[in-house]
């Protein structure tokens, strides 16, 4: 039985398959998991739905988990539930899960983004991803740690669906001065990563190295 691995905005779909051979689904809400078959025994929880319908409950994860089905998480709902879950079993992994772990971020709404139902196309940006670029800059020299909390604040004040790129410039503009506001502008065209991508890019990758042994 291929890996069932569910998978939204996080990553496209056609990048995925290149990477593993999955049954990919939808993001993951209340009742999936009950509902697979009993032939399945990997399982990849990328991205999960937040609102508008029921998020993927403990309990159905620690089912699966605890009849001997391997459960990785990753990116975004993924990467949250391994945290809370890593105890029963759940396997962790990139740079989101360890943020979560760590208990640097905790809350929901760092991974949380809107998307088109139909494509699956992110339609905004999640704060960890712009929270973790902030950190960039400020290991590169280019923002302090408290002008990078003044310019997360900002964006925490803002409702999910509503944080964007364009929004974290004027986060960024409210709070920075005029040549350091520039500095991140470029750091924003030029190196901001992904790490909810990439985060997703590992999860598959290690699906598919764990086959191959």
């Amino acid at each position: 039985m291929r890996p069932v691995v569910f998978l939204g905005p996080s990553l496209p779909r056609l990048e995925a398959n290149r990477i593993l051979s999955a049954d990919f689904r939808p993001p993951v809400k209340r009742g999936d998991l009950p509902s697979l078959e009993d032939d399945v025994d990997v399982i990849g929880i990328i991205d999960g739905v937040f609102m508008g319908e029921a998020a993927v409950g403990h309990r159905e994860i620690i089912d699966k988990l605890r009849s001997g089905v391997k459960v990785y998480g990753a990116g975004s709902m993924g990467a949250l539930r391994a945290a809370e879950l890593q105890d029963f079993g759940m396997i962790g992994v990139g740079a989101i899960f360890n943020h979560y772990l760590n208990g640097e971020i905790d809350g929901d709404d760092e991974v949380a983004l809107i998307f088109n139902p139909e494509t699956l196309e992110p339609l905004s940006e999640p704060l960890v991803n712009m929270r973790l670029n902030l950190q960039n800059a400020v290991r590169a020299g280019l923002i302090n740690v408290p002008e990078a909390a003044q310019v997360i604040n900002c964006m925490k004040s803002i409702y999910f669906p509503k944080r964007s790129l364009s929004k974290l410039r004027d986060c960024a503009a409210q709070n920075l001065g005029l040549e350091t506001c520039r500095t991140i502008g470029t750091m924003i065209d030029e190196e901001y990563v992904d790490y909810k991508k990439e985060d997703a890019v590992k999860l598959l990758t290690t699906i598919a190295n764990s086959i191959l042994r």
